[in-house]
């Protein structure tokens, strides 16, 4: 029997079942849109989140007291300016140092508020050493810092919020109910972390003067994290390093006591965060497989069916020269035709599932292009169509070994 006859015979089978043959379908149908759907934005994912480390860069240290890592309670401060300042005097792998404070406020501008924003204060080297771009007028300045000058520079998200399409640059806000003056706003990096998007930064030294609750300690203007950058990424070690010993030195730790401080590299995060990321897309992968699982063995009870109903025609078949090999293909491609058509339809759904995620992701402003890889497609559909074959095996190979005079004999 030759293949082009399998095919037209199989096809002649399924469309003349057809809700039957669509309803088997379905399993194939929703497997491996899920599959699709789940490996594609997974790598979607995976991709920004390279993209969102890269724009910070792979040579930054966050420097932030144990206690927050830890998750005390105990919010007393061990981090201060003076370390900041004694880190970029003294450390000579450490090329620039950003330190900051952060406070929660109301911010209203244009008859428009924010109830709860993140005000962060920060030196003129955050910019840098963040590296955060600028859409409309400047970062803070040297001269403001010193000068305590009450300015502060918008996110994209915030700017938005407040004024919409007015030029925010030169209006004046009210955090509080003290009164700024607006003097930048920064690009929009929604498609990689999106937190600056949604902050306001004014100089460290007016948010201690003006906003923290806190201002000086007794060891000195306290701060909630030091951001460092290394001159290099081969440097990062050695950086901790001297960084450790500078503030173990200010802090007067023995060396038997733990560090009040923490140091976490932007390189081991980025690992973290990208295993994390993919134990979790191997987890709903596994997930969505499932409903293939179960897609196959739908194909094998339909299949199974088909053979009892069709005792008749095969023994005719084998009546007439049909051997076993003969019979045994028919149904395999039967099983195969099942799964390669709810795989490609499938298929179309899993982009249809990823294009409204773009789009929906678009409105709340992480946009990303609605991309499926090649590969996906064609493990899905490979996949599908392995399974379609394995789960019409038994039943080709039950119908292939039907005696012909018992099944010309079957009502």
């Amino acid at each position: 029997m030759k293949i082009w006859d399998c095919f037209t015979t199989a096809l002649h089978a399924l469309f003349g079942n057809k809700l039957r043959s669509i309803l088997t379908m379905l399993g194939i149908l929703i497997g491996v849109a899920a599959v699709i759907s789940v490996v594609s934005l997974g790598r979607i994912q995976q991709e920004q989140q390279r993209e969102a480390f890269a724009s910070l860069g792979t040579n930054l240290i966050q420097v932030v007291p144990t206690s927050l890592v830890m998750g005390a309670m105990d919010s007393t401060p061990t981090l201060t300016l003076e370390d900041a300042e004694a880190i970029a005097r003294d450390a000579p792998s450490v090329a620039k140092v950003a330190p900051a404070v952060q406070v929660m406020a109301q911010v209203k501008a244009a008859g428009e508020k924010v109830d709860v924003a993140m005000i962060a204060g920060v030196t003129p080297e955050y910019q840098w050493v963040n590296n955060l771009g600028v859409a409309q007028g400047n970062f803070i300045t040297e001269q403001n810092y010193r000068g305590r000058s009450r300015v502060v520079v918008l996110g994209h998200h915030i700017a938005e919020t407040l004024f919409g399409s007015t030029n925010p640059v030169d209006q004046a806000v009210r955090i509080d109910g003290r009164q700024f003056k607006v003097i930048g706003v920064l690009e929009s990096k929604g498609s990689a972390f999106g937190l600056e998007d949604l902050m306001v930064y004014a100089p460290l030294s007016t948010v201690q003067s003006t906003l923290a609750s806190q201002q000086v300690s007794g060891i000195g203007h306290s701060v909630q994290a030091i951001t460092v950058q290394a001159i290099s990424s081969e440097a990062i070690d050695s950086a901790k390093e001297e960084i450790s010993n500078i503030l173990r030195q200010r802090h007067h730790l023995r060396s038997d006591e733990k560090e009040d401080f923490t140091l976490i590299s932007m390189e081991a995060v980025s690992g973290i965060a990208e295993q994390m990321l993919g134990i979790v897309q191997l987890v709903l992968g596994a997930i969505a497989g499932i409903s293939l699982v179960v897609g196959g063995i739908g194909i094998m009870n339909i299949m199974l069916v088909s053979v009892t109903e069709r005792t008749r025609e095969i023994g005719l078949r084998k009546a007439i020269g049909a051997k076993r090999r003969d019979i045994l293909t028919q149904f395999l491609t039967e099983a195969a035709m099942l799964s390669l058509c709810g795989g490609a339809v499938g298929v179309g759904l899993g982009w249809l599932i990823v294009k409204i995620m773009s789009v929906f992701a678009a409105t709340v402003g992480f946009p990303f292009p609605a991309i499926i890889q090649g590969d996906a497609i064609a493990l899905a559909v490979g996949v599908s169509i392995f399974i379609g074959l394995a789960s019409g095996i038994y039943p080709a190979v039950r119908a292939a070994r039907l005696d012909p005079i018992e099944s010309l004999r079957h009502e």
